[in-house]
């Protein structure tokens, strides 16, 4: 009995729990997302600005270093400023070739980017596409040729109807059909003669002219007491 006891006891004890199997195995670790073109792009910026601050406060210790070298006698005072203005220059050197590496990685950084957008919109193009051929095939399986072929056809008889009514209603009632042309034409030239034996004088005096320049009227003078007396004002 206290063989089972303890066996039963061993094996509570090494039983494999979550906690047990994460030492044993072990456990991977998380993987960092990695950072995008823009995050990317971001840091190469900061370090471009941050060599153009250090290669700028060169350019102004090389200002100070070539003044110095202008007040001070050739000698050993002025090969040491020289020196140091060497040194100096070439710091200015390779900050200026590190600004050159870090400005073609961001030239291929802006490119790559660039053909990134440019797939996203090409797929978003594709997709605007797709929906749009399937509305468009939904909408033409709702139209057949043969009824608009046939719409077509009624519209025409419709509009030829229409243009006879509006034939029929414009005929002219009570004319007579064998009329003749000639008779009418000259019916029409003899209206004049009908008139030659009437008096027409009077046509013409509203229409009567003056034959010479209308003389001008001579100006008045209005004498100012006559007036005063006419409208009783004089005193």
């Amino acid at each position: 009995v206290s063989t089972q006891s303890t066996w039963g006891g061993s094996c509570k004890n090494n039983q494999l729990t979550p906690t047990r199997m994460k030492h044993i195995i072990g456990v991977g670790k998380k993987k960092t997302p990695a950072p995008s073109l823009e995050d990317t792009s971001t840091v190469l910026e900061k370090r471009g600005d941050n060599l153009d601050s250090k290669i700028a406060k060169l350019d102004k210790e090389l200002m100070v270093y070539k003044e110095q070298m202008k007040k001070v006698r050739p000698g050993p005072a002025q090969n040491r400023i020289k020196q140091k203005a060497m040194h100096v220059l070439k710091q200015k050197k390779m900050y200026e070739q590190q600004q050159e590496a870090l400005g073609a990685q961001r030239f291929n950084l802006d490119q790559l980017a660039f053909t990134a957008e440019s797939s996203r919109a090409t797929i978003d193009q594709v997709a605007c596409m797709k929906d749009t051929a399937k509305v468009m095939k939904k909408q033409m399986g709702q139209m057949k040729l043969e009824d608009i072929d046939s719409l077509q056809d009624e519209l025409q008889d419709i509009y030829d109807d229409a243009q006879e009514i509006q034939e029929i209603m414009g005929r002219s009632y009570g004319v007579p059909e064998c009329v003749d042309e000639d008779d009418l034409e000259a019916e029409f030239a003899a209206l004049g003669d009908d008139f030659l034996g009437e008096d027409t004088s009077y046509l013409d005096e509203p229409l009567a002219t003056p034959s010479g320049p209308i003389a001008s009227q001579p100006e008045t003078q209005t004498d100012p007491d006559r007036l005063e007396q006419q409208l009783g004002l004089g005193l």
